[in-house]
């Protein structure tokens, strides 16, 4: 390739940052234009989609499997098969891609790490550049990171040793506003995209792997489609091979449950499997069905557990369908931190932990996923137990399932109520998450629990669906601003009591609480909580 003349892109109001210059190279800025003018339309367009799919959604309160790709569901055709690198996942780490998680992921004894520029980051300009330089020092093996705190030091080991790389960019629904095109900002999805594939994609498969991605916030077999167009381009722009990037797609919105198979078929020769992405999953369900009256309020976040009918119907539906063409199936979140001081603590949840992975094993998932080093070894054991040495389970192809349309959003058939013990916890949880976010912190550890922008999506939601269907606790207590506002400001004064005035000034916290407000109580809903959240962070 000829040297690109210098790029149409603008860095706006931005600070400059260390090495910078070795991730925004004209070459690789040059290259997110490309991107940009060739699909930033296409997804507009699709955003506009989502929005048409809601309100029938709000008209008719109910969804089905998509007629007019019956046939694409009926024919007989599977996905490429994996690469080396990715034909044992047994065990997945999630965490953002600062400079101590980086190498302690990489290193965590997991199969892949989710190098997350999505819900586990805030995307401040800071996190969005240096995350990208972070994993490419990682590649060229120059990485350490000596904490400040404690003096200890931290470095790679081995190669072999180390853990397969699968990058997850923003969704679609966010923009970059330091990258601008003729005054609009680029979208955030190409931005994270374009800079790792741009630099990483050949430095990986010298290193005998490939430009992997996770797919957030997917809405239907569409936005796929785009993603598979994306990737066509991008290989042939930087001249390697079609099908050397591999993609697994997060279902984690309730219109995507019902568009797995079509979903697979658009990136087919780019596929590599699907994820069960249970707090957005369940978010999504409120996001859409949130006027459809008693039938589909959802109670505590910590009662919808995995075992739910509705939620057992999705998760089923997921492995029957991945296997069925070819395709890995990933398991759900770990999200227990482990506790220095509590021995007890750990103990239960440790148990937890394994239930949890037993059963995805069980059920036929080929990997699971886990929040902290800590937790790789319990995951493991799970999947070893079912697995023995074979890489994955994706000879089960689960043909005693089945799954009728109503299945996934029988919310009703789960036996719990919400409480209000359970709205205090949504407060607490929201308003310390959106304050640590705001202060550039993606993945947060809020009692015990490594909590991302999905925990607060579905706090906020709940605070909502609660409040608009008029639901009375148990205590006789009935669901209203009013009392949302009483435990948000009571919740304030508690943190401002445990930390001192000191750190109380310091931090973001009345922000938070106004936010966390704004979203639970408003007339109209935001459909998405980092959307008003990305204004404060960069205004």
């Amino acid at each position: 390739m000829s040297a690109p003349a210098p790029s149409p892109l603008a860095i706006v109001d931005a600070e400059p940052l260390p090495r910078q210059d070795e991730v925004l190279t004209d070459a690789a800025l040059a290259f997110v234009a490309e991107l940009h003018r060739n699909f930033t339309a296409r997804r507009d367009e699709l955003l506009t989609r989502r929005q048409d799919r809601r309100a029938e959604i709000a008209r008719t309160s109910t969804l089905d499997f998509r007629p007019e790709t019956a046939e694409i569901r009926a024919a007989d055709w599977k996905v490429a098969p994996a690469p080396a690198a990715l034909n044992d996942r047994r065990v997945e780490i999630t965490g953002p891609t600062d400079r101590k998680m980086t190498i302690n992921a990489l290193n965590s004894g997991a199969k892949v790490w989710l190098a997350d520029f999505e819900d586990a980051s805030a995307p401040t300009w800071e996190n969005v550049v240096l995350g990208q330089l972070n994993l490419i020092d990682a590649y060229e093996r120059r990485i350490d990171f000596t904490d400040a705190r404690s003096g200890k030091s931290y470095a790679l080991k081995d190669a072999d040793q180390l853990a397969t790389v699968v990058m997850r960019p923003r969704g679609w629904h966010l923009e970059e506003r330091h990258l601008q095109f003729d005054g609009r900002p680029v979208p955030g999805a190409l931005v994270d995209f374009g800079l790792y594939f741009f630099h990483n994609a050949q430095r990986l498969i010298d290193l005998g792997r490939g430009p992997y991605f996770y797919l957030p916030k997917t809405e239907s077999y569409l936005e796929a489609r785009l993603w598979n167009d994306i990737f066509v381009f991008a290989q042939d722009y930087v001249g390697i091979p079609q099908g050397t990037v591999r993609a697994t797609v997060l279902i984690e919105t309730i219109t995507a449950a019902y568009e797995m198979e079509e979903i697979l078929f658009e990136l087919k020769d780019h596929a590599a499997g699907l994820n069960a992405g249970r707090w957005d999953y369940l978010f999504s369900i409120v996001k859409n069905f949130r006027d459809g009256g008693a039938k589909f309020v959802l109670p505590d976040r910590n009662a919808v557990t995995m075992t739910a009918p509705f939620m057992r119907a999705y998760t089923e539906l997921l492995v029957r369908t991945c296997h069925k063409r070819g395709a890995h199936a990933i398991g759900g979140m770990a999200a227990f931190i482990p506790s220095r001081r509590d021995a007890e603590v750990n103990k239960v949840a440790f148990e937890k932990v394994k239930a949890d992975k037993d059963r995805e094993a069980g059920d036929g998932f080929d990997g699971s996923w886990v929040a902290h080093p800590d937790l790789v070894p319990i995951a493991m054991a799970s999947f070893d137990a079912v697995l023995g040495d074979k890489p994955n389970q994706k000879d089960r192809l689960r043909e005693d399932v089945s799954v009728a349309p109503g299945d996934l959003i029988a919310i009703d058939s789960l036996d719990a109520r919400p409480t209000y013990g359970g709205l205090v916890s949504a407060v607490q949880v929201g308003t310390r998450y959106i304050e640590a976010w705001l202060r550039g912190l993606g993945a947060v550890a809020i009692f015990n629990l490594m909590e991302d922008a999905a925990t607060a999506e579905i706090s906020r939601s709940q605070i909502w669906q609660w409040i608009n269907a008029g639901v009375v606790f148990e205590n006789g207590e009935k669901a209203t601003a009013e009392l949302a506002r009483k435990v948000a400001a009571e919740e304030l004064a508690a943190i401002r009591a445990e930390i001192g005035e000191e750190a109380f000034a310091a931090g973001k916290w009345q922000q938070a609480h106004d936010l966390l407000l704004k979203v639970s109580l408003d007339a109209d809903y935001a459909d998405f909580l980092t959307l008003p959240a990305y204004d404060q962070l960069v205004g």
